[in-house]
């Protein structure tokens, strides 16, 4: 079975052509399936979009999991009956066309939080003359060159698709923050403004008082926790952040701790950071692991929630999620993982960007699981216009 000829109705994603990781593979390293499994050979550490997909699927055929899927089929409600102590799930088959419901002990919303845009307003934007998107819609930066930007934005998309539009010709690239610069050593045409405070035609105006001429807008402005199918008691509300105040151990909705969120914080890893909620929440499922009564969740909420709001940077943010990850993987049988070195390559990552933000992806680093080196791609990424590896 192609799990990539699964679905058959539109899914808008937010990735775009000529997207890669901005993190090496080695710090999204599966446990139980690593990247020299799925490829056979060493490959570099930074890879396009395409091998990334690739290295899932292929992990996910190697597990023959999609026999257990129901695929063609989309959810159009879910809701807790009291009374019965179940879900109540409604969706459409896309094949037959038919809508049927089933009833569910847990149900569990892995669906991401990167598809409904936070679109913010600025005085002046409706009459603006030139194209507006959202990173989003942002499809191919060729559709950019020789054109002035700004990219609206303080975060990795802001700092991509700055990026992504230098290496495929726009004129100029303004980036404008809400909080603070990113402080790169950005090359002439890339240069970073505060926040705009108003539009007139084509002229953006920023707080310090200068002004640029533009030609498109890109809002680089985050995303929205939207879940429409789920009835208004079940759904979580809350910002981006490393620690949603609503889930217990990042994971179990404490209001009714039957319906779990996975991958909802903002994560600097992803692929193992999901296992490791997934398999605490497989053992939870499974009894091997007691949820607490309602007030020690609560505790244990506040707990991570107060350090949470001391952390200082990126870097203790990293730690952070680390000692997350832990607390989850310890008390299940996944494969050993050293966090640690994920954490040490996260951070060493951050420095390559400071000493050159057009190199970084070209640099190599080793699996903490393999032991695999990565190698060099033969053409630098600034200069690489294709996604071929190797």
């Amino acid at each position: 079975m192609n799990l990539a000829n699964q679905c058959i109705e539109f899914m808008h994603s937010s990735m775009y052509r000529h997207l890669w990781s901005n993190a090496p593979k080695e710090c999204l390293e599966y446990g139980d399936y690593s990247f020299y499994q799925h490829f056979q050979r060493s490959i570099p550490s930074f890879l396009p979009r395409e091998m990334i997909r690739d290295y899932i699927v292929g992990r996910a055929c190697a597990s023959d999991v999609q026999k257990y899927v129901c695929f063609n089929s989309v959810v159009r409600h879910v809701e807790f009956v009291a009374d019965q102590k179940h879900f109540t799930l409604r969706f459409h088959n896309l094949v037959t066309g038919k809508n049927k419901s089933e009833n569910f002990d847990y149900v569990i919303v892995a669906v991401g939080h990167f598809s409904v845009p936070n679109v913010p307003s600025f005085d002046g934007i409706d009459s603006f003359p030139g194209r507006i998107l959202h990173s989003h819609d942002f499809r191919d930066a060729r559709q950019f060159t020789n054109q002035n930007i700004l990219v609206v934005g303080g975060a990795l998309s802001a700092e991509d698709i700055a990026l992504q539009t230098y290496k495929f010709g726009a004129k100029s690239i303004t980036i404008s923050y809400r909080t603070k610069p990113f402080g790169y050593g950005w090359p002439p045409e890339i240069e970073e403004l505060p926040l705009l405070t108003h539009i007139d035609g084509r002229t953006v105006h920023f707080k310090d008082g200068s002004k640029r001429t533009i030609d498109s807008i890109i809002l680089c402005t985050g995303y929205k926790h939207h879940f429409p199918f789920l009835t208004e008691d079940l759904q979580l509300h809350t910002e981006n952040c490393l620690y949603p105040d609503q889930l217990f151990k990042g994971i179990f909705l404490q209001r009714q701790p039957r319906l779990a969120y996975l991958g909802m914080q903002k994560f600097y890893y992803s692929l193992p950071f999901f296992d490791a909620q997934a398999w605490y929440l497989r053992d939870v499922i499974l009894g091997r692991i007691s949820l607490p009564e309602e007030e020690d969740r609560a505790s244990d909420i506040r707990l991570w929630r107060e350090r949470g709001k001391q952390l200082s940077g990126p870097s203790e943010g990293i730690d952070f999620q680390v000692d997350y990850a832990r607390q989850l993987l310890d008390v299940t049988d996944y494969p050993k993982v050293d966090l640690l070195a994920a954490a040490a390559m996260f951070k060493l990552g951050r420095v390559h960007k400071q000493e050159n933000i057009l190199e970084f992806r070209d640099k190599l680093f080793t699996s903490p699981f393999t032991g695999t080196p990565s190698v060099a791609n033969p053409i630098c990424w600034i200069d690489a216009k294709d996604d071929r590896i190797l």
